[in-house]
Formats: structure tokens, C-alpha cells, sequence
């Protein structure tokens, strides 16, 4: 029954951002994310310590404000999905401006397929929804089921309505090689705490983080390019999406070339969050094994009055 309540509220809510401009429906899902900042005394609280332990420099009311407008974007990137999963192809392009895909032409042209990284940062969303309509090849979307198996469902067609694929843990790495290997583009994220021995322990704001090492091994496996992808906002309800340059690999017989090349790809992700940190999911635990004492430092500088109530996204 919950799930099914879940679901017919999302689709309640898509059909009434359908009929709205998409700058008025980012006006709106940032007001309501706002408003989950003040309500969601967990997911706050992770995220000025995240905040904290990366920007230790900057003005607690600054963090405060970054915090705020994280959720605000979330809550735009959430709503603003809706709609853009209704978009029709002409509405699709004309809502995008594009920097650096020849890049991805280029790598195509090695045939050895592409491997597309970003993290929770942007509109990843849209980007991998409108890369298919630009370019010949599509791309398998590397992704966790969601919990609720309607909205799964919903969500499932929004992502492959371009021609993309999704591709699920169950035998991913068999599937993630035959894609390569037919040249298709495969796209994941990256800035997860991952639980698995697979994990490697990179510097992301310079802390250690438990990261996948698949972006990595698969490329060093199959000589595939790894290029970052980034998708930014722009007035009027507009997408700038980036393709920025490959990433060097190390050579493959170089000791520990794993760790060192999800270095390399971490490394750009942060440079991009450093630029834009209002677009990262500061919410998430992405540093599990962090001090002990940044929670109570979080807890003492987080300003929230004690009347007022106080969250792992989805790939």
C-alpha cells in the first residue's frame, strides 16, 4: 500500500509540473527542497559536517547557506525530471547547450567503446537522457533499484525512453564488457560509499573514500577512454552539458594503476564540486570512517534552534 501511495503521488506531481513552465518548476523544487532542509534534521546534520570537514575555511552561515541550497537544487533536479521525462525530442534539444562532444566522437572512433563518469552532481539525469538524441551511439546506465518497484518502473522508463539501457548488479560486469565491446558508451557514478572488498580508498577533499574501482579496472581491462561528463543549469530552465577531456590511464602494469587511475577521475569530480558544491549531494556519508569528533563539531555550529526539526541516493 505504501508503495503504491508513493507512486501515485509522484505521478500526481508529474502531471502537474507537465503543465508548467520548467524555470517555474525549478522555482518550485528548490522552494520545497528548502523546506525539507529545515525538516530533515538527519540529512542536515550529515551535511554541514561534510560541508565542515571540506570548506573548514569558510564562515559557518556560508556552509549553512551551500547546505541549503544543495537541497534546494535536489529538490529541482527531482521535479524537473518529471518533466523532462515527458519531453518530447525537439523539446530535448532545444533545452540543452553541448561543450565538448567531439570528444566523445573522437573515442568512439577507437572502438573500444567510452566509459562516461560523474557523480551526484548537476542534472546527470538529463545528460544521459539526451546523449542518445545527439549522438549515434547510446549508453548503458549503470544504476541500483530503487526500493519502491513502481517507481522503479517510472523511473526506468524515463531513463531508456531515448534509447539508453539500464544495467543492474546482477551479472553487470559481464554485460558492462559486451557493451564495450559493441563500442556502446557506458555510464556510471562514482561518489558513493561503497561497502564491497572491491571498494579502493582514494582522497576525495582531501579524506580518505571507499570508491568503485570498476570505472577503472574495466578501462584498464579493455583500453576504453574514460571521459568525465557534467551537466550544469542555465536560466530559463536550460542544461549546459560538458564532456570534458579524457582521462589519462596509468599503464596497466603500474603498481597499484587501479587506485591510481580512480584517483585521477576522482579528482576532476572534486574539482568540479569545488566550483559548483550547491550541486553535490552533500547529504550523503560519503567519508564512513571520518573523526569522531566532526559530528559534534556539525551538531555545535550547525545553528538550527532547538524547536526546529532536524538523510543514500540512488544511482
Amino acid at each position: 500500500m505504501r508503495h503504491w501511495l508513493e507512486y501515485v503521488v509522484v505521478r500526481a506531481i508529474g502531471l502537474q509540473v507537465g503543465l508548467l513552465p520548467m524555470s517555474f518548476v525549478r522555482s518550485l523544487g528548490a522552494a520545497l527542497g528548502r523546506v525539507v532542509y529545515y525538516i530533515d534534521r538527519t540529512h542536515r546534520r550529515t551535511a554541514l559536517e561534510n560541508l565542515g570537514a571540506a570548506f573548514p575555511g569558510r564562515p559557518v552561515a556560508e556552509r549553512r547557506a551551500l547546505a541549503r541550497a544543495m537541497f534546494g537544487h535536489f529538490g529541482s533536479l527531482l521535479l524537473e525530471l518529471l518533466k523532462f521525462g515527458s519531453y518530447s525530442r525537439e523539446q530535448v534539444l532545444a533545452a540543452v547547450e553541448v561543450e565538448g562532444e567531439g570528444r566523445t566522437r573522437s573515442a568512439h572512433l577507437q572502438g573500444r567503446g567510452v566509459l562516461y563518469f560523474t557523480g551526484h552532481f548537476g542534472y546527470w539525469e538529463m545528460q544521459a537522457i539526451t546523449h542518445p538524441l545527439r549522438h549515434p551511439h547510446a549508453i548503458s546506465v549503470l544504476a541500483r533499484p530503487l526500493d519502491n518497484p513502481r517507481l522503479h518502473g517510472l523511473l526506468e522508463r524515463i531513463r531508456t525512453r531515448t534509447g539508453n539501457t539500464v544495467i543492474y548488479r546482477q551479472g553487470a560486469v559481464r554485460k558492462m564488457l559486451r557493451d564495450l565491446a559493441s563500442n556502446r558508451g557506458i555510464a556510471l557514478l562514482i561518489d558513493q560509499h561503497l561497502h564491497t572488498p572491491d571498494a579502493v580508498y582514494v582522497d576525495f577533499f582531501q579524506r580518505p573514500a571507499a570508491t568503485t574501482s570498476a570505472l577503472a579496472a574495466l578501462a584498464l581491462r579493455t583500453g576504453a577512454t574514460v571521459i568525465p561528463v557534467f551537466a550544469l543549469p542555465l536560466p530559463g530552465g536550460r542544461y549546459r552539458l560538458i564532456y570534458e577531456h579524457p582521462v589519462d590511464p596509468p599503464r596497466a602494469d603500474t603498481p597499484d594503476a587501479i587506485r591510481e587511475f580512480t584517483q585521477r577521475c576522482t579528482d576532476v569530480l572534486e574539482m568540479y564540486v569545488r566550483r559548483h558544491p550547491e550541486l553535490w549531494l552533500w547529504m550523503h556519508r560519503r567519508w564512513r570512517d571520518r573523526e569522531p569528533e566532526l559530528a559534534s563539531m556539525a551538531e555545535d555550529h550547525a545553528g538550527a534552534p532547538s524547536a526546529e526539526p532536524e538523510g543514500e541516493a540512488d544511482a
